[in-house]
């Protein structure tokens, strides 16, 4: 009897829901990033995150959900600053601002042009 071949490792199904420019309200942003609305509201008062919208409840759009996700993991993983959270994530976004530009043969910025 032929031992039966080790069937191939399963891969968790990810589900995606493809969000509008100002799909979170306060509310919405805390419990998606698993934190507090005072949380939240502290990270926009001192200039970490921006506010999508200027109308009279705060809107923030799905790049301000993906940055808040990545300072709440720093600074929970790391015990990092909330400051240096975010210099951080002003990183890691350059970084893949600079390679979707090279991806797509743009030049980069301080390069010279023959």
């Amino acid at each position: 009897m032929n031992p039966a071949a080790p069937s191939p490792p399963q891969s968790p199904l990810l589900e995606a829901e493809l969000l509008t420019d100002d799909a979170f309200d306060l509310m919405a942003l805390a419990h998606a990033c698993r934190q507090s609305p005072d949380w939240v509201r502290l990270h926009v008062e001192t200039g970490v995150l921006q506010i999508d919208s200027s109308g009279p409840e705060w809107r923030f759009s799905s790049q301000s959900f993906v940055r808040a996700r990545r300072i709440a993991h720093l600074e929970a993983t790391f015990d990092a600053d909330p400051q240096l959270a975010a210099l951080t994530v002003d990183l890691i976004e350059e970084v893949g601002h600079l390679r979707r530009q090279l991806l797509h043969g743009q030049s980069l910025p301080g390069d010279v042009q023959n």
